[in-house]
């Protein structure tokens, strides 16, 4: 299994073994630990993985008790079955199946790493080469309106050179907006890290209010 998203898979297990498990992330309430336990579970047990999107309480406790199974391994095994995957064959193990559905999540997730750490700044952040903010792109062209459904007013999405425009919600009558910046910016603003996303917003002050009052993600 090689690709994009194996390659972002193992720089993300890099970057935990350098903060350690108790280091901070974006995700409310989750240390370093839990979120390599999130990703062990939702690899390894996809019966426990229905929780972490449908709300339903029997759901969403079995999830919370299969994760903390997880995250009771010790911390170089848990990042050892981060690295390594789903422990048998699955249609991920094609690299470009992997891309479709892995390639956002790690991406997301290694920057809920890199940028909840004391030292981060909008400077730091990493520079993606061309294929990987490429294929960035293209996932948010797939996914671009169901990340942005909710989204009060009309959007246009526009990353520059790395590939141009796409429009993923029509104007309403509350007006359009266009969301500019990198592909990966452009990614975690969708998937609700507006605040530390490095993007700029255009159109008229009442429809720029009210897209960035609006929350986003699956």
């Amino acid at each position: 299994m090689t690709g994009l998203a194996q390659q972002e898979r193992g720089a993300l297990c890099d970057t935990l073994t350098v903060v350690g498990p108790t280091a901070p992330t974006l995700c409310d309430g989750w240390t370093a630990r839990d979120l390599a336990a999130h990703l062990v579970l939702r690899e390894r047990r996809p019966d426990a993985a229905a929780g972490v999107i449908v709300p339903v309480q029997v759901l969403t406790e079995h999830t919370q008790r299969v994760q903390e199974q997880y995250a009771e391994q010790p911390w170089p095994e848990l990042i050892d079955m981060v690295r390594s995957g789903p422990k048998n064959w699955t249609p991920i193990r094609v690299a470009s199946v992997d891309d479709a559905i892995n390639l956002a999540e790690f991406y997301v997730h290694h920057e809920d790493v890199l940028r909840a750490q004391p030292d981060w700044t909008p400077q730091a952040r990493r520079e993606l080469d061309r294929d990987f903010a490429e294929a960035l792109w293209a996932r948010l062209r797939q996914v671009g309106q169901l990340l942005f459904r909710k989204s009060p007013v009309g959007l246009t999405l526009d990353v520059g050179g790395v590939g141009g425009r796409k429009q993923v919600k029509a104007a309403t009558r509350d007006g359009e907006v266009t969301l500019l910046g990198d592909p990966g910016e452009i990614l975690l603003y969708a998937f609700g890290r507006g605040a530390v996303a490095q993007v700029r917003i255009e159109g008229e002050p009442e429809a720029v209010a009210a897209f960035t009052e609006a929350s986003f993600g699956i």
